[in-house]
């Protein structure tokens, strides 16, 4: 017979993983990822098997929520592997450095943050995806970034920021209409109550960034900038022609194509104009000395699948072109594979409704009802690794308190995208942490405290109900509490 796990035998894996994971940055910093932090996953997905067990909950079961875990995290592997493919082409074609090129023309130290955040929020906002918008534009960001002496943290916090604006407000965002519905909330209600917690927030975070940008003022010389630029232009043939092809991936994401699809559109468009506008680069990368046609197959497949290292003579521009492909996306994979492993058994074994079921009983007021979904979101995107469960979960498990308690449904919905769908990327082992680290090549212990936006967005939620900010009644509240609960 299978008993409820009390609430001191369900945190048992969790503070073994804190502990041990604590441990493994001390000792490896941010090698953790390259091996030892699955270790730790998997030892802590089996001592949750084992405490489970002891309460009557069958391996099968276990199993199954294992698997399915991993099945939720499989779009996101597809999609991590077609983005290895797409940096390859997309710098061997030039693509990445035309758009390191231009923007060193156009943007400086002083302002670089503060656009590279408006200018990923634009991106993300007609896109609806903070995934796309890294590994395209991001990518280019972080070139241009690293060349004007911008520290790579600063540059990934920015760029996410602005991602995750966009991916919490377009109605073309998977979260933001899982959000909605998870909590039964009307689409476009959602995102104008969204918006009135998400604006204040990233203009907090705008105006931060321009304080950070003045510190770069005058830490890159004019001279650097243009040396790259010389070199960029010696080395590749750049053209704004090759600009169309990151335009047309996101025009085909505006037009709702899947995003594999469209990162594998981009991809193939990527060889193809390779081929057209740096042909000498692909026999380069083939280092062969045979038929032109070997080694244009083997420089290509290569781009694709493995890595690439362009010699410019250049220090700063040869440390930024360079990419793994597919094959560089394999420790993020196994990374993502072992922490869906953990939350799968977290979730499987009830040890997760046990937790955010006590967190409930505790609810005494809105401010309390609010924190304590901000801390399940939290708590579910650490343990389970996966931004859909911290979406869903709340969502199916809160409705009926927001309900009781007379609140409209737009509130819960609001809450967990200030708190679980931005927080998602702060966590080095959830499928959105990793993505972004390995596609950004910055350790998420180098961007969270830069990523304003996200950190700041469920503080806003705490905010706005501690203050009776914007809080929506249903139309029909039940009678039977005391109003004086919400305040």
């Amino acid at each position: 017979m299978t008993k409820t796990p009390s609430v001191g035998i369900a945190t048992v894996p969790v503070v073994v993983l804190i502990i041990l994971l604590s441990v493994n940055v001390l000792i490896f910093g941010d090698e953790a990822i390259s091996g030892s932090n699955q270790i730790i996953l998997i030892v802590s997905a089996a001592i949750a098997a084992l405490l489970s067990m002891k309460t009557g909950v069958h391996w099968k079961t276990l199993e199954e929520g294992i698997v399915n875990g991993i099945k939720l995290a499989t779009p996101a592997i597809l999609i991590l592997l077609m983005v290895g493919a797409l940096s390859g082409t997309w710098l061997v074609s030039g693509i990445i450095p035309t758009m390191i090129y231009y923007g060193l023309h156009v943007l400086t130290p002083v302002i670089f943050l503060f656009a590279t955040c408006i200018i990923c929020a634009v991106v993300s906002v007609f896109t609806g995806s903070s995934w796309t918008t890294s590994a395209t534009i991001g990518i280019a960001l972080m070139g241009v970034g690293t060349v004007l002496g911008i520290e790579p943290g600063l540059i990934a916090g920015a760029i996410l920021s602005g991602a995750y604006f966009g991916d919490k407000l377009s109605p073309l965002s998977d979260t933001t209409n899982l959000a909605s519905a998870s909590a039964g909330a009307e689409l476009f209600t959602h995102i104008r109550y969204l918006s009135m917690t998400t604006i204040p927030t990233i203009g907090i975070a705008l105006v931060l960034y321009i304080i950070f940008g003045f510190g770069y003022s005058s830490d890159t010389s004019d001279s650097t900038i243009d040396e790259i630029i010389q070199v960029l232009g010696s080395e590749f043939n750049i053209s704004a022609w090759l600009l169309l092809v990151p335009l047309a991936v996101v025009l085909m994401i505006v037009k709702k194509v899947p995003a594999l699809p469209a990162l594998l559109a981009g991809t193939l468009l990527g060889g193809v104009f390779a081929f057209i506008f740096q042909p000498e680069l692909i026999r380069e990368v083939g280092e062969q000395t045979g038929a032109e046609s070997y080694s244009y197959y083997v420089g290509i497949m290569q781009t694709l699948y493995g890595d690439v290292e362009l010699v410019t003579g250049n220090e700063v521009l040869d440390e930024l072109l360079t990419s793994g492909g597919m094959g560089g996306m394999l420790g993020t994979i196994w990374l993502i594979l072992s922490a869906m492993t953990f939350g799968g058994v977290m979730e499987s074994s009830g040890f997760l409704r046990s937790i955010t079921e006590a967190l409930i009983r505790r609810v005494k007021s809105l401010t309390g009802l609010v924190t304590a979904v901000t801390g399940t979101c939290l708590f579910t995107n650490f343990s389970a690794s996966d931004q859909y469960l911290a979406v869903l979960l709340p969502g199916r498990m809160y409705a009926d308190s927001f309900a009781e308690r007379g609140l409209a449904p737009q509130n819960l919905s609001r809450t967990i995208e200030d708190s679980g769908t931005v927080t998602s990327v702060l966590i080095p082992w959830n499928t959105c942490g990793a993505y972004h680290a390995t596609v950004l090549t910055v350790a998420t212990g180098d961007y969270w405290m830069f990523a304003f936006f996200c950190l700041l967005s469920p503080l806003m939620s705490i905010i706005f109900a501690a203050f009776n900010i914007k809080i929506a009644k249903s139309a029909t509240p039940d009678q039977s509490l005391n109003s004086t609960k919400l305040a």
